[in-house]
């Protein structure tokens, strides 16, 4: 018998054992995320960094077939040298070892600097150099690389405080630091004392810097070198100067700036543009106060460039300052705001402009031809400039969207008047007025092109034959599944093919070529029949255009079964290939600089979004990552379509998410968790983290929850009503099935999904408890309600966009009153935890206490969380941790039969805030 006993006893802890294990939060911090990966340009190697728990990065470096090559602690941002030989990277402290010292008061200056690595991939060599601030290597070429380093403090003696005598210059931010030119291959190193700006050329060997001379008695220079005879070339010197704008051109040929050499206070500062080129033996001014004619003068903020070909030098003309009596004291100063009712920006969008308003500059450009020809492009009737991706083109596209910028309040809509201007002959010409949406030049500048939001259209313009064409009149081209009083967005553009010969466009599902001068159209791929979407993938950067010689690659997505993959479409046979898909989300591949190599990453909802490499057909794919192997040690969950019927009689899809154990015979606590329609998310992958503002699913679903997220459809006026039409329909349909324990279903969502839920518990009784972030209980108030991180008015998102009105209150006062939950919450018979947090930028804060505030007068059980100085949601990691266990708690009480946590009971009193959190469990007897 105790034989028997003690076989039944193993096989009992074997069993246990072999039970997976349920998430709990110190889990989080086992699980990696992805960073910063990238391909060598010739395709051979992969660098990417695990970021752990969010705390530390570890470097990994792996060939094309998988194989590690290269690791290494508390390191992230690898780049590859052009030439694939080497890897450089950032190596920091241990986050724990930071905090340990901070803990213990170290001073700030005194905290681990960072070091950079160098790993040669041939030798595999590593290199550490300590106390870095800032590197770069040139973009296509290789053989060296440029870093600057912080001085580290030296101990005081007699020898360091004579040394400190003789040179009497610190390295800082304003004196600068010292560069270091290193020859990656040999690891000869130059030293370029104190300096403030730097920067490669993109195509050739040079560099250009700024510097503050070796000692305090010394110029303030610019210096150019060719790194091939390794001679600096003196640009331009003064006693006093602040340099600004050092662009070089990609050749490395032509080199630009701003400079100010003025010693005096002067507010309006006397900037003057210089210019260098090959051969020249220093920079030549080229545009100051006499060449403007006026109160412009050149721009130390607006960025500087050159045209592709080079033939152009594209600034900015900055706009005089305002003048200040520099003589007026404190006491004197008025201040007060005065908002005009009629002034094209709301003062609170001034606000929020102010630094762009005070840098704002006209654009102007320098033809670099004989003659060096100077031209203002953009005025105050014109402020706005735009070119083509090259900038090489004779034509600017000009627009103004001052004349529709107050009514943009409530519109919601960006319209712009726009001309062109033929920048070889100063000809001017208006072409578009008053169109929302965006507008842009063709890359070869013989059309404007855009999409109309207004009448629900893409367009060209000829500019040499002055004609408009309306390309998609009588065609959908645009949003089919639109339900907001708005106009509806389109499905964007895959580009031009070469020479400006045809656009490519996209409906709902296909590809489509247009002839931009006669508006004549080719469906190129045949996706609408099957629901299957078609997406054009740039693989190349630098080119302007679609080249119809190569095969396209195209992301595939299936909108029935949404699943993913990839596609090539040839342009000569009109002919599709399939080349990988299946039940996956696919990212966009990248493609390395110098070799047909692809880097993508599928995911799934059990599957962690590795990274693969693969040849352009995609006939060889390695896994390269293997980011979470614990994943397989916990109970994780499965995902599924689900479909019903609304109220209103539409057919709906939704996502439903189960336990990885789950048993149909079994009740089980349901979350409902939604947002606008998420079912095409499916396949998306959702590792455990401290979550902002949503539930962690794969969190929820190990600790036994079912979830059901449902598409939501609206009808205009009645946002409340919709959601509910949608919602509930949709949850009684998943308690018809026999596994979902009706008694315990609770809801949660945030911000619009916060709106809806408090709407949704003031007319149904169906949730046990709920949290409702960000929620807007009182949409009169909400209407007139600023979005701080903007400054604009939230009226346009009540009478056009997401909150879907569709008018004003005074047009539809009952509309209004009707979907707002405010009236309503004497009929609130759910518990509710609300977050919502003091520096909220887009649902004033103000809501979230109306809506407690009238719960706590009426006495129904209501929690109000406030993270302080935290914007729409928690980004803090200590915050969002604090969520997520307070948000499980909560859930977990009323829909588990867990204790109370202390905080439910008796909160966190404010002289306990941030010492006590209230986690502890009470005992029920």
């Amino acid at each position: 018998m105790r034989s028997i006993l003690t076989t039944l006893s193993i096989f009992a802890l074997l069993s246990v054992h072999a039970q997976k294990k349920v998430l709990d939060h110190e889990d989080l911090e086992r699980w990696n995320s992805i960073e910063n990966s990238t391909l060598s340009p010739d395709g051979s190697h992969v660098a990417y960094s695990l970021f752990k728990g969010e705390k530390d990065h570890y470097l990994h470096l792996k060939d094309a077939s998988g194989k590690e090559v290269f690791t290494y602690d508390r390191a992230s941002n690898g780049r590859f040298s052009y030439d694939s030989k080497s890897l450089v990277f950032r190596i920091t402290a241990w986050k724990d070892s930071v905090m340990d010292m901070k803990r213990r008061k170290v001073k700030k200056g005194d905290l681990p600097k960072d070091t950079l690595g160098i790993y040669h991939l041939g030798s595999g060599n590593l290199e550490k150099i300590p106390n870095i601030k800032s590197w770069n290597l040139p973009q296509e070429w290789s053989g060296y690389l440029a870093y600057q380093y912080e001085e580290v403090k030296e101990e005081k003696d007699t020898a360091a405080t004579e040394k400190k005598e003789k040179n009497g210059k610190k390295v800082n931010g304003d004196n600068g630091y010292h560069l270091v030119l290193r020859e990656l291959a040999s690891g000869k190193e130059d030293t370029l004392r104190y300096v403030t700006e730097y920067a490669f050329a993109k195509k050739d060997n040079l560099l250009a810097w700024t510097t503050t001379g070796p000692n305090d008695s010394a110029n303030v220079a610019m210096y150019v070198m060719d790194l091939d005879d390794m001679t600096p070339v003196l640009l331009h010197e003064a006693k006093k100067a602040t340099y600004s704008q050092l662009t070089l051109s990609d050749s490395g040929k032509r080199l630009g700036f701003v400079v100010d050499t003025d010693t005096t206070k002067v507010q309006l500062r006397p900037r003057e543009l210089y210019y260098w080129e090959e051969g020249m033996s220093a920079a030549e001014k080229m545009v100051d106060a006499n060449t403007t004619g006026n109160d412009l003068r050149p721009s130390a903020y607006q960025s500087m460039r050159f045209s592709d070909d080079e033939s152009k030098l594209f600034f900015g003309l900055a706009l005089p300052p305002v003048i200040k009596d520099t003589t007026l004291l404190g006491e004197e100063i008025v201040n007060v705001e005065v908002w005009t009712y009629d002034e094209p920006r709301l003062y609170t969008v001034q606000e929020m402009d102010i630094k762009q308003d005070t840098i704002a500059a006209y654009r102007a450009v320098i033809d670099l031809g004989k003659k060096k020809k100077f031209t203002q492009l953009a005025n105050a009737e014109w402020p706005d400039a735009e070119f083509t991706p090259s900038a090489n083109g004779r034509y600017a596209l000009l627009s103004n969207a001052v004349p529709y910028q107050l009514e943009s309040q409530w519109t919601g809509e960006r319209a712009r008047d726009y001309a062109v201007l033929d920048m070889n002959k100063g000809n001017l010409t208006p072409v578009l007025e008053k169109v929302p949406g965006r507008v842009s030049l063709s890359p070869e500048g013989n059309y404007v092109y855009g999409y109309n939001n207004a009448d629900s259209l893409w367009f060209t313009y000829d500019i040499k034959k002055k004609k408009y064409i309306p390309l998609t009149k009588g065609m959908v081209f645009y949003d089919e599944l639109h339900d907001s009083p708005s106009n509806p967005r389109s499905y964007g553009a895959a580009g031009f093919t070469k020479d400006d010969k045809a656009l490519l466009l996209y409906d709902r599902y296909d590809i489509w070529s247009f002839d931009p001068s006669t508006g004549e159209a080719t469906r190129l791929t045949q996706g609408r029949e099957n629901k299957i979407v078609y997406r054009y993938v740039e693989l190349d950067d630098d080119q302007d255009y679609i080249d119809t010689n190569e095969k396209a690659l195209l992301t595939v997505f299936n909108e029935t079964d949404k699943s993913g993959g990839y596609a090539h479409f040839d342009f000569k046979t009109k002919s599709l290939t399939d080349l990988i898909g299946g039940p996956y989300r696919y990212s966009t591949p990248r493609k390395a600089e110098k070799a047909n190599t692809l880097l993508f990453t599928r995911e799934s909802f059990q599957e962690f979004p590795d990274l693969r490499v693969a040849d352009a057909n995609f006939s060889n794919v390695t896994r390269i990552s293997d980011a979470n192997p614990q994943q397989s040690e916990y109970n994780w969950g499965t995902i599924e379509l689900v479909n019903w019927t609304s109220l209103d009689g539409i057919e709906l899809t939704g996502m439903l998410v189960k336990p990885e154990n789950f048993d149909p015979n079994k009740k089980y606590p349901l979350l409902v968790n939604f947002y606008e329609k998420s079912s095409d998310g499916l396949h998306r992958h959702r590792a455990p983290r401290a979550e902002r503002s949503s539930l962690n699913y794969s969190f929820y679903t190990s600790r036994g929850y079912v979830i059901f997220n449902p598409d939501v459809h609206y009808r205009t006026g009645y946002p409340g009503e919709s959601a509910f039409n949608c919602v509930i329909p949709g949850v009684t349909a998943l308690i018809e099935k026999g596994f979902i324990d009706k008694d315990n279903i609770g809801v949660q969502g945030h911000s619009w999904g916060g709106y809806q839920i408090a709407y949704l518990v003031t007319k149904t009784d169906i949730f046990k408890a709920a949290e409702s972030g960000a929620p807007v209980p009182n949409m009169i108030s909400a209407y007139g309600g600023i979005r701080w991180w903007t400054g604009l008015s939230r009226q346009f998102q009540y009478e056009h966009t997401q909150s879907r009105i569709g008018g004003t209150p005074w047009e539809y006062p009952q509309r209004y009153i009707e979907n707002s939950p405010i009236y309503n919450l004497d009929k609130v018979n759910t518990p509710l935890l609300i977050m919502h947090n003091d520096a909220d930028g887009h649902v004033p804060w103000y809501q979230g206490i109306e809506f407690f505030t009238g719960l706590r007068r009426l006495g129904k059980p209501s929690w109000f969380l406030n993270y302080n100085g935290e914007p729409h949601w928690p980004l803090k990691l200590q915050n969002r941790k604090d969520f997520n266990i307070r948000m499980a708690q909560f859930f977990d009480h009323y829909l588990k039969g867990a204790p109370k946590p202390a905080w439910m009971e008796r909160g966190v009193p404010a002289k306990e805030k941030g010492i006590n959190q209230g986690y502890e469990l009470l005992d029920d007897k």
